[in-house]
């Protein structure tokens, strides 16, 4: 996977001199302290022998002062914070998950005056980053997934018999979130009402999932995360933890191992280029298991960056903003 993800690298040398005084812009929420921006930056470095502009995606969002318009020579402007770029590429990544829906109107700008972008598919985003969407979407498309139940401030009742309908072993997660957190292993009927009384303090909508019972032989829990690119899978990792209860994120203690794509169980690869054509993306970190059959539990929009993710995922998605 790395291997090729360096070969692309000729192909783009001289990208530069094809751009003239255009920019490639990376467009990143800059309070956001994940990391990407600087990782994609040394990407776009390698590719193009010169720095990429920052631009803060939240000068475009709802209620921001950012423009975007077409050019005289058929590229883009953005402008923003004083400052007016001419961009033919525009790198899009590091939206908060919560902070996507005021980012729509950017997206359809982007894609209304033709920028090379990834990042402009306003639907795919909202099916992946609102999981209620996702289970709707896989449920249309036969991905395979655990039994869920979309739930907006039920009654005790209605969460209770949903509770019930699932096998009274589910995972509770908010319908837009990250990281892992606001999730919850629930396997009584007062760890439900906890479950229910924490999303309506903050005013979420969540939904719950039968367990996947995503055990190794010695009683951990596992999950793989698989990045898809155009189709393909570039970078595969499994995610282990060691407490049952808790989701397999590596902010909630979990430790994460890189692996080769032959490792990866029979299918999963398969579905995860399915879960990711299903959303519509171009870039997707799917999360799945092997065992229930094979499951799929999310999918990431902009996965996070870990180790040699520069040359298997931040380089070909860089460079596929550089074709054309």
């Amino acid at each position: 996977m790395a291997h090729r993800a360096v070969l692309s690298l000729s192909r783009h040398s001289r990208f530069h001199g094809r751009m003239g005084r255009r920019d490639l812009v990376l467009l990143t929420d800059h309070s956001s302290t994940e990391g990407s921006r600087e990782v994609l930056a040394t990407a776009a470095r390698t590719l193009t022998g010169r720095e990429s502009v920052h631009l803060d995606a939240r000068h475009f969002m709802t209620g921001g002062g950012g423009r975007i318009e077409a050019d005289d020579a058929g590229g883009i402007r953005l402008l923003a914070d004083g400052r007016a770029v001419a961009a033919d590429a525009v790198v899009v990544y590091e939206i908060p998950p919560h902070r996507r829906r005021e980012f729509e109107d950017c997206q359809r700008l982007l894609r209304k005056y033709g920028a090379r972008s990834l990042g402009t598919d306003a639907e795919a985003w909202r099916a992946a980053t609102e999981k209620d969407a996702t289970v709707a979407r896989f449920r249309r498309d036969g991905v395979p997934q655990m039994p869920s139940v979309a739930l907006s401030r039920p009654s005790p009742q209605t969460a209770a018999e949903a509770f019930e309908r699932l096998g009274g072993d589910v995972w509770a997660r908010p319908c837009v979130g990250m990281g892992g957190g606001d999730v919850f292993h629930v396997t009584t009927h007062a760890q439900l009402q906890a479950a229910a009384s924490h999303y309506a303090g903050t005013g979420a909508d969540w939904l719950i999932a039968r367990d996947a019972r995503n055990f190794l032989p010695d009683g951990r829990r596992h999950q793989y995360r698989v990045v898809v690119l155009h189709g393909r899978v570039v970078r595969v990792v499994e995610h282990v933890q060691a407490d049952p209860d808790a989701p397999c994120n590596e902010s909630r203690g979990a430790v994460s191992t890189l692996l080769d794509g032959s490792e990866l169980p029979d299918g999963l690869a398969e579905l995860a280029i399915a879960a990711a054509v299903s959303l519509g993306l171009d870039l997707a970190g799917v999360d799945l298991a092997a065992e229930s059959g094979g499951v799929v539990f999310e999918v990431n929009v902009h996965p996070a960056f870990g180790r040699r993710a520069l040359e298997q995922v931040a380089i070909p998605y860089v460079a596929a903003h550089l074709d054309g």
